[in-house]
């Protein structure tokens, strides 16, 4: 497992260098200069071109590249923040934690429901049941995150004063409050998952479902809640595993959108002004997390397999 794993990392490598290329590239095409932004209309020419100097962006961009990348992989140091005056990763430390809660509440939303509905229309196939959990799956396909959520602002912010409709409370301040205020967002965020999760969980379950190990524990007369959870729901679960881990960590990047629209101040939404104020090392240095999350998922992932599958090996 060990020698799988260093594999594993080895071969991550040349990915997260496509990542640094590509961030570092897409980020200096994108119309703006961050200096004239920065200094604002009133500057002139003669202060554009020292503050330039000292934020290192007047030298070509290969040498740009090689320094960031160098700091970057020797001293695992993503840079300074043109506005915020502190470095690229305390900057983002400060802001992780309303974005990891939001990210790990609607990660277990998705999976929870996802999961569980899938099994639903899977037993029920070819009945009402069936359709109307497909049709909700869909739904939550197709709305777009931010009309979601304004939706819910709506309802039961606006509507009904159940949740706030905006804003973070820290957890130092009381679990229950930190709860509610990310309630709508972690909703939000987990439908989309919730119902590409019950999508592929259905059709795995109907693939196990006609093996011919659970007809015969049928035959055998076992409780129909038994052969379905202790017997095809484990089987059922390895490519559904796979999505999984591809929903867990794109839900990180779909905190973007969701804490602009609640107003939370976390990481994503630090990126959203960062990208608006065209803050290279910010931009680089998030993007780059997401990157080695993704990694990280996969690999997790990867190993869970085998303790569900035990024909899987990893010599």
């Amino acid at each position: 497992m060990a020698r799988y794993i260093g594999r594993r990392v080895f071969g991550a490598v040349p990915l997260v260098l496509i990542v640094a290329t590509l961030v570092f590239v897409l980020a200096r095409i994108v119309p703006g200069d961050p200096v004239a932004l920065l200094l604002g209309d009133q500057a002139s020419t003669e202060d554009i071109a020292r503050i330039r100097a000292q934020l290192g962006l007047d030298r070509p961009l290969p040498v740009q590249y090689a320094l960031w990348l160098s700091r970057a992989v020797l001293h695992l140091d993503m840079g300074q923040s043109f506005y915020l005056k502190r470095s690229v990763v305390q900057a983002i430390v400060q802001r992780i934690e309303p974005t990891f809660l939001l990210a790990a509440l609607g990660a277990a939303l998705a999976i929870a429901i996802g999961v569980s509905l899938g099994i639903l229309a899977a037993v029920h196939r070819n009945t009402v049941v069936d359709g109307a959990v497909m049709m909700m799956a869909l739904a939550g396909l197709s709305v777009p995150s931010f009309l979601f959520g304004l939706i819910l602002i709506l309802v039961f912010a606006v509507h009904f004063h159940v949740f706030p409709s905006s804003g973070y409370v820290p957890v130092q301040d009381g679990w229950t409050a930190t709860l509610r205020y990310l309630a709508l967002p972690a909703v939000t965020i987990g439908v989309g998952g919730a119902g590409i999760i019950a999508r592929i969980t259905r059709s795995s379950m109907l693939d196990v479902l006609r093996a011919p190990y659970v007809q015969t524990a049928r035959s055998k007369g076992l409780p129909g809640r038994g052969v379905v959870l202790k017997h095809a729901l484990r089987n059922a679960l390895i490519p559904t595993m796979t999505v999984i881990s591809l929903t867990i960590a794109s839900l990180v990047a779909g905190t973007l959108v969701v804490e602009t629209v609640f107003a939370i101040p976390g990481s994503g939404r630090l990126v959203v002004q960062s990208v608006a104020r065209r803050d290279y090392p910010v931009i680089q240095g998030a993007v780059m997390f997401v990157a080695l999350l993704y990694v990280l998922v996969n690999l997790i992932m990867d190993v869970l397999y085998a303790y569900l599958d035990p024909r899987v090996r990893y010599d």
